[in-house]
Order: C-alpha cells, then sequence, then structure tokens
C-alpha cells in the first residue's frame, strides 16, 4: 500500500513537473504565416521583394514593424535575417541595404552596408533607433528595391546620425554613423517605420513650393 501511493505521488509529480517545463516555452514571436514565408527556403535563397506597384504589397510597406526578441537560438529568425542577405545580395535586386518589411516581414530587422569600413561590408541591425540627427544635411541620390525604376536626389538626410541598435548575438551597439552610410541607415530605418524615401521627396517639394510662393509675396 505504502509503494502504491510513493509510485502515485512521483507520477503525479512527473506531470505537474512536465506541464511547468511547458508553460514554460517561449511563445513563437513570429506568426504562423510569417514564420511559413521564412522558412519556406534554406538560408540562402533570396525571398521576393515586395513593392509598391502591388497593392497589398504596398499596404504592408507602409505599417510600422515590430520589435524583435534577439536570441541566437531562434532558428526562424536566424533564418530571416540570412534570408534577408541573400535577398540583397542577389544579382536581380542588388541594393545598398533592406529592411523586414520589403520582404513581408514587419519585424525591425535590415542590413546595412557600411561604405565607412574597408570593404564595404554589410551589417545587420535589430530594433535600430536614431537618437540623434546633426543639423548638417547632405544632398544624395536614392533609390530603393520597392520602387523600382526610379531614383531621386534628397536634401533633407542628415549628414550624420546617433543611432543605437542589437545585432544578431543579443549585444547592443551605440556610434554615430556619418556621410552616405548616414543615409542608408536613415532609408531602412524608415522602411521599420512604414516610410518610403518618395515621402521625404514629396515633404521638399512641398517646402520648396511654399518657399516660392513667400518670396513671390514679399515682392
Amino acid at each position: 500500500m505504502i509503494k502504491t501511493t510513493l509510485f502515485s505521488l512521483l507520477f503525479i509529480c512527473l506531470i505537474a513537473c512536465s506541464s511547468t517545463n511547458e508553460q514554460k516555452q517561449t511563445p513563437s514571436q513570429f506568426s504562423e504565416e510569417q514564420t511559413s514565408l521564412i522558412m519556406a527556403a534554406d538560408s540562402v535563397t533570396p525571398m521576393r521583394v515586395f513593392k509598391i506597384t502591388n497593392k497589398q504589397d504596398s499596404l504592408l510597406l507602409r505599417t510600422p514593424s515590430e520589435h524583435v526578441n534577439v536570441d541566437p537560438k531562434d532558428t526562424v529568425l536566424m533564418n530571416l535575417i540570412n534570408r534577408m542577405y541573400a535577398t540583397v545580395r542577389d544579382s536581380l535586386s542588388l541594393g545598398a541595404g533592406i529592411a523586414a518589411p520589403q520582404v513581408g516581414i514587419l519585424k525591425n530587422i535590415a542590413w546595412v552596408q557600411r561604405f565607412d569600413k574597408e570593404g564595404f561590408p554589410f551589417e545587420v541591425i535589430i530594433n535600430p533607433v536614431i537618437r540623434q540627427y546633426s543639423k548638417k544635411k547632405q544632398d544624395c541620390p536614392e533609390g530603393c528595391l520597392s520602387i523600382p525604376g526610379r531614383r531621386d536626389t534628397l536634401s533633407s538626410r542628415a549628414y550624420a546620425i546617433l543611432v543605437e541598435y542589437d545585432t544578431p548575438d543579443a549585444s547592443h551597439e551605440i556610434e554615430m554613423v556619418e556621410d552616405f552610410t548616414a543615409v542608408v541607415f536613415q532609408h531602412e530605418i524608415d522602411h521599420l517605420n512604414g516610410i518610403l524615401y518618395l515621402d521625404h521627396l514629396k515633404q521638399e517639394v512641398k517646402d520648396a513650393e511654399g518657399l516660392m510662393t513667400l518670396d513671390t509675396l514679399s515682392n
């Protein structure tokens, strides 16, 4: 009778421990649809680039992205990062950067090319935030993988920015980025906020028209 009771208690304990472990499992930060899209191919296979010429693509590109919990053991996250790199380096869509929304995933992840480093390497920035913009601006031609067949020169990009971000190994970085690399950072971080470079261009045109109107009135 004692043996039976002890066995019953041990069995109950094992069931309870198993239930506790199941409760501790971290839920995926990706939806089933996102996971299916990310894991549809291996890490060296490029993803489809979303474009504003497609109505559904355009709606997604205009939607702000979500924070990412950086976990080097998250296989879905790592596959997304690798496939984004394969996409930006693909001969059909060669660019200086790419953001996760451009491949249909609303997460705060982007690849940026570092023209301020030897060899112009690509680096991943996760959850990037620009903390400070320089007053000095720069004129810079910009294009976008999501806006095919177009290139424009913006005059409103900051020459230097103070930016902080996470890396795939879960470390946190804060640095000052300047010149064209600062433009790349600003362009990709805009994507994560649902902003396209055309929005800045429209604002520049609007501001210029306003100045012309004021000048005409003053004369």
